[in-house]
């Protein structure tokens, strides 16, 4: 009788673990293939007025991390071709002491991007968040979504399922240890799980304010 409880408590536990695994994987296999047709490189992406560039990290003297540094300078491949008129930067800006949409401004300045077509989104402490905030705040319907391509999936789900009519440029100018992707792509099977729990089920209201449309009157 205890063998065959123990038996049935293993297949169980076996069962549910596999469960648990393909709970994890498929949102990131349904994300992935959503994001396929959606993909674009900096020449061949159709032209839209702005662009959103994901947030990625500060390092400890407050610059840009390797990943946000090539994100931002993607996206200034795309004003300086003529492929989009505005910037949107978006990041964490909770702490006095941690800015990422100014460190992002200094660099972007620093490439040449004019400051009257940089716009700051000093509340994009999350993805989700970012993508809610170019629709209800900056009145964004349409953009080009600029972030490494382990993430322009999630990023593409998102902004899409809050009402953005979106295409990506992956920023994958630099390479990565395989390390690093191996871990990145690893978060992003929780992330993503999260991401389609907050579209369906959640739908967390972000920090918010008034309208601050990007391009009013327009």
């Amino acid at each position: 009788m205890l063998r065959k409880f123990l038996r049935w408590a293993r297949r169980l536990i076996f069962a549910l673990g596999l469960l648990g695994l393909l709970g994890l994987f498929l949102p990131r296999l349904v994300t992935g293939f959503f994001a396929a047709s959606r993909l674009f490189t900096v020449d061949s992406v159709p032209s839209e007025r702005a662009a959103i560039v994901f947030g990625a990290g500060l390092r400890r003297d407050g610059s840009p991390t390797t990943v946000l540094r090539d994100r931002v300078e993607t996206a200034a491949e795309l004003y300086f071709k003529g492929k989009v008129e505005k910037l949107l930067l978006s990041g964490d800006n909770r702490f006095v002491e941690y800015n990422e949409p100014e460190a992002m401004r200094q660099l972007a300045l620093s490439l040449g991007i004019p400051d009257r077509d940089i716009v700051l989104d000093y509340a994009g402490r999350r993805t989700y968040d970012t993508c809610y905030r170019a629709k209800a705040i900056f009145g964004l319907d349409r953009a080009i979504l600029v972030t490494q391509g382990f993430h322009l999936p999630r990023a593409l789900f998102l902004c899409s399922s809050l009402g953005i009519r979106a295409v990506g440029v992956e920023a994958d100018n630099f390479y990565y240890f395989k390390r690093s992707r191996l871990i990145w792509n690893a978060r992003e099977l929780l992330a993503t799980f999260g991401a389609v729990m907050d579209v369906h089920f959640y739908r967390p209201l972000p920090v918010l304010g008034d309208p601050e449309p990007i391009f009013a009157g327009k």
